[in-house]
């Protein structure tokens, strides 16, 4: 335990951020990092509990409550503490690959699960991660780590988001030779363009892959297996394939008028924008703007929140976000003790600026699109809303719901932003491949197994589970890394 009395002593403290204001000028990321003093005193804060429930990362409750990866978060929190930044940093590496990733956006398991959560505030867990791995770049303590011996095998990974990157990153290090196949023009999957540049910039994910491409990884940007090379060819060339393509099949809406023009998926939007931005600064005009335009996003997750977010920064002229849902409790109930995920309601930074600009939160709850009204020429001009009732059904206990009669609303829309989830993966690749998909249409293993029905060919990520966190894909990757290890080597010394 880094300081007995630490949790006691020390309030916890985050890194700063810029003022709204400030910060919806541009696409940077806009927190500010703490002193080095400070982070040791945040570090400080950690109990080293008997039971560290923060690297647990199992399910409590019906939802996973602390850090999938099981990352030792105790021992580098004591190592940042003592002012060992390079032992804190070897410690964090050996379960989480990519630290730089995870420190920005993961919501942080981890801090759900703290001891000190329980009668008061977590550790900040997420930014001591961040310090961790920027001071071990910035001290020039990430070098290639290049494997001593090779193995003689080959593996092609399909997609490089986290998955795909873990897998890769991780069967290098054991000897083998890895190559990441991506379609997009650049390496990242949805770190690069499904995730907006405030939240993380993409020249951390180049960074990355620069490092990878010096330790041995290949990468063939700009090549869409299953159609610009074939899955045989692929088969017959490597002595293992992991699918790691993502769950990138957007959910759509069914209503009236959907075929009008003005209505994008929020993949569509976001990758745009992100696209744009790294091009030319946006100065090309590919993307789908929201200047002065009144925008509704339908979903309330994550990505709804990028989309407002982005939509801010594009100088929209309003922005709502539809939620079906019933707003949470802004403090955990009685039925939702620590150390269970807290359902709770959360303001990010997406709806914090839309209620600077606006002057109210931009979500609608209960709500959801009953018809796209458009005028002569197919263009959307507004929304029509019915609000929604949920009630526990008698047999099930399930929450059915139903629309409430003469709730209708016109809001006035020329652009919306479908951001309601994702199906499953693309099925053209699966189908390249001749893997099963189960009914959810993901990718078929047996359970605790990523190994698909033909022989050979593994998965991970999104594609095997669904859409899911960045940390749970490095999860995927990591342990889809193992089992192709034990199949061409017979074992795995892999953890």
């Amino acid at each position: 335990m880094g300081k007995p009395t630490g949790f006691m002593e020390y309030e916890r403290q985050d890194n700063t951020s810029l003022t709204v204001g400030d910060r919806i000028k541009n696409f940077n990321e806009f927190h500010i990092p703490l002193s080095d003093e400070e982070r040791r005193s945040q570090a400080a804060r950690c109990m080293n509990c008997g039971v560290p429930f923060c690297q647990n990362g199992k399910p409590i409750g019906s939802m996973v409550s602390g850090c999938p990866l099981n990352n030792l978060i105790p021992e580098w929190n004591e190592l940042i503490y003592r002012n060992k930044s390079d032992m804190a940093l070897q410690r964090l590496l050996m379960t989480n690959n990519f630290p730089e990733f995870t420190s920005r956006v993961c919501p942080a398991l981890c801090e759900k699960a703290c001891t000190c959560g329980l009668d008061g505030d977590p550790v900040a867990v997420r930014d001591n991660e961040y310090h961790t791995i920027e001071n071990g770049y910035a001290k020039g303590l990430m070098t290639p780590r290049i494997p001593q011996f090779r193995s003689g095998k080959k593996i092609a990974v399909i997609g490089s988001g986290p998955s795909g990157l873990a897998a890769a990153d991780t069967l290098n290090r054991r000897g083998h030779s890895v190559t990441v196949y991506e379609r997009s023009d650049r390496v990242g999957g949805l770190l690069m363009y499904g995730i907006p540049n405030m939240k993380l910039e993409k020249w951390v994910i180049d960074r990355r892959r620069e490092l990878m491409e010096a330790e041995g990884v290949t990468f063939k940007t700009g090549v869409d297996v299953g159609k610009d090379i074939s899955a045989d060819e692929i088969k017959e060339s490597y002595d293992a394939v992991i699918l790691a393509c993502g769950a990138s099949q957007p959910r759509d809406i069914k209503a009236q008028g959907r075929e009008c023009s003005g209505i994008h998926f929020a993949v569509d939007f976001l990758k745009a924008t992100t696209k744009s931005l790294l091009d030319s600064g946006l100065s090309d005009g590919n993307f789908i703007s929201a200047k002065d335009k009144n925008v509704v996003v339908i979903g309330g997750g994550d990505t709804g929140n990028d989309c407002v977010g982005t939509s801010v920064r594009h100088g929209c002229k309003s922005v709502v976000q539809l939620e079906m849902m019933p707003k949470l409790p802004d403090e955990r109930t009685e039925s939702n003790p620590w150390p269970e995920y807290p359902r709770v309601c959360k303001t990010d930074y997406g709806q914090e600026e839309a209620a600077y600009l606006f002057g109210s939160d931009p979500r609608i709850y209960e709500t959801t699109v009953k018809e796209f009204i458009s005028d002569e020429k197919n263009c959307l001009t507004a929304i029509k809303t019915v609000k929604l009732k949920w009630t526990p059904d008698p047999g099930s206990g399930r929450m059915t719901m139903e629309e409430i009669k003469d709730s209708e609303q016109i809001i006035p829309c020329e652009l919306c932003l479908i951001a309601a989830g994702f199906t499953g993966c693309q099925s053209y690749i699966a189908d390249a491949f001749g893997v099963q998909l189960s009914p959810r249409t993901n990718v078929l293993t047996e359970q605790g197994s990523y190994k698909t029905t033909v022989e050979g060919v593994f998965t991970a990520g999104d594609m095997h589970r669904g859409q899911s966190l960045v940390v749970w894909a490095i999860n995927e990757g990591r342990n889809a890394a193992r089992e192709v290890d034990e199949y061409l080597m017979g074992y795995s010394n892999l953890r």
